[in-house]
Formats: C-alpha cells, structure tokens, sequence
C-alpha cells in the first residue's frame, strides 16, 4: 500500500511554490521584472564585483606564511628537522612565494589528509600521486616507481620477480603493495617477508627496516619504494644496488609520477604552486639527485 500521509512541511513547501509561480505569470503578462532581473537590480554593481571577492574567501590560503603538511619522521621525505628532500623543496617553494615555510606535523597514516589539508591547518602536501582523488594535484615534479634491491656482493641482474636467478630467494616487501601480487603471479608467497604498510612513522620505518634486513641478510631481495631505496645506498652507503622492476602486462602499475598536493576548488594557489615548479626545475631536480631519487623518464625508462 502506498504511503499517502503527507507532512505540514511539505503542504507549505508546495503552496509557497505555487505562489511564486503564480506571480512569475503575473511578471510575464504585466511586463514587470521578473525575479533575477529584480535580483540583479538589487545587488547592482557589487554582484558584478563579487565574484573575485567570493574566490578570494573560498581559497583561505595564509597570505604570511608557505604552511606545508608534513610528517615528523620519515626520511628521506621529510623531519621536524627538515633534513628531507621535501623539506628542501618546500623551501625552494617558499623562496619563490616569497613567503617563510612552517609546518604541521602529522605522522602519513589514516587520516593525514583530513587532519591537516582538508582541515585547514595547512595548504600544500609535499608528496601526492598525480590524479590522486584523495586531493587536487599540481603538475608532477618527478617520476619514480617501485625497485629491486639485491646486495652488491651478491651481483644479481634480475629485473623480474620471475627470473630464474631469484630462485629460492627470500623476498622482502611492505603489505598490500603493487610487488606483492608479482610474488603472488610468481607464486613466491612462501619465499615472502611481509613488513607493515599502517605505521606511525614516529615509531617505525618499514621501508629502512627492510633494507636493513637485506643487508643483514634476513632477506635477500627488498622489493621497495624507489626513493627510500636510492637514499638509503647514496646518502647512508649501504652495499646494495637497485633496478627498476620491470613492469608486466595485465599486472599492477609499479610507476607513479609525483605532484604537489592542494585542496579542490582552489586553483588560483594550485597555478601559483605550478608556476613555481616551472620556474625551478633544475633546482628540484638537484635536491632529487643529492638525495639519490631514483628518476623515471617520461616513457618510463630510467633515467641515466
């Protein structure tokens, strides 16, 4: 049986309507100012010039200063030291701007995100996936993907989770990354050491912990993010060497280019932020390079 019971609220609602069209015909037939001519007349000139107005208010970026969302603890991004690559970045940004870079600190778990750009205590990330929905991107500003680590002792040439050298090897990879399902394809899963993905960073590094494992010999090839990877054998020295894993069809995206993050319906500070990528270039591209970032070409072949 159908519902007929209709509220109060809503016999109003449809009587208002029928009101306001009742004198819109009334507008029509009697030549008087129908309702947005009369809006416009009220609002005169000023709706003309609020426009601007209206988006300067809705993009609440802090005119003094460069407010970066960063985690504490994660190198070789970033610390409340600001000794990583994104610190250094940022600061380059900033320079630009013409503004000084502060920071808040939130540790990259759950809720990042919500906590701190979306929340508005800050406004701009670092480090974003381009195209990421979680937020609006800049132009990427480098290209990187996800490596092989083997001990240079060992002097192993794979580029394939499946290549018959690796056979019998143990393998080292963070939980529910892309590598795990070429470990699965591989059917390697019982050769596999899982290091956890939902971490405080304040606490633990799965990334460091892993090539430390390899080193130590816990493990014998670490399948991990490139730029951990390439600080950790050019800044910190470790005897290990790394490839890019070779991708294989029909098998997850191992690449990912790199922007800037910046909240949706602001695109007056996302061009800002671009023009600024733009202008310094070489310079970011040097930070990468003392940092031992592993780069990918536009075609997705490393670079030199």
């Amino acid at each position: 049986m159908i519902n007929c019971r209709v509220d109060a609220q809503s016999v109003l609602t449809m009587a208002a309507k029928r009101v306001r069209e009742r004198q819109r015909q009334r507008d029509i037939k009697t030549g008087r100012p129908g309702y947005l001519a009369r809006l416009v007349l009220l609002l005169g000139v000023g709706f003309l010039t609020s426009a601007p107005a209206l988006a300067q208010r809705a993009e609440l970026i802090s005119r003094t200063e460069l407010r970066v969302c960063a985690d504490p603890r994660n190198l070789p991004f970033s610390n409340e030291a600001r000794e990583g690559f994104e610190n250094k970045i940022a600061e380059i940004i900033g320079a630009d701007l013409e503004l000084p870079v502060s920071y808040v600190w939130f540790p990259q778990v759950t809720g990042f995100v919500r906590n701190t750009l979306r929340a508005r205590e800050c406004d701009l990330v670092m480090g974003a996936v381009s195209g990421d929905g979680v937020m609006d991107s800049t132009n990427p500003y480098y290209h990187t993907g996800y490596m092989m680590v083997t001990r240079k002792a060992d002097d192993i040439a794979a580029r394939s989770v499946g290549d018959p050298a690796l056979a019998g090897k143990k393998f080292g990879v963070v939980a529910a990354t892309p590598p795990t399902d070429l470990l699965l394809r591989y059917n390697l899963m019982n050769q596999m050491r899982a290091y956890s993905l939902r971490v405080d960073t304040r606490i633990s590094n799965p990334p460091r912990a892993m090539l430390q494992d390899l080193v130590d010999g816990v493990i014998d090839v670490a399948l991990v993010w490139g730029p951990p990877a390439g600080y950790a054998i050019k800044q910190e020295h470790l005897p290990l060497t790394a490839v890019f894993i070779e991708p294989e069809p029909n098998a997850p995206r191992l690449d990912y280019r790199i922007a800037m993050g910046v909240r949706a319906n602001e695109p007056e500070w996302r061009r800002r932020i671009n023009q600024a990528i733009g202008k310094h270039k070489a310079e970011i591209a040097t930070v990468l390079a003392d940092y031992g970032v592993p780069i990918m070409g536009d075609q997705g072949q490393p670079n030199p």
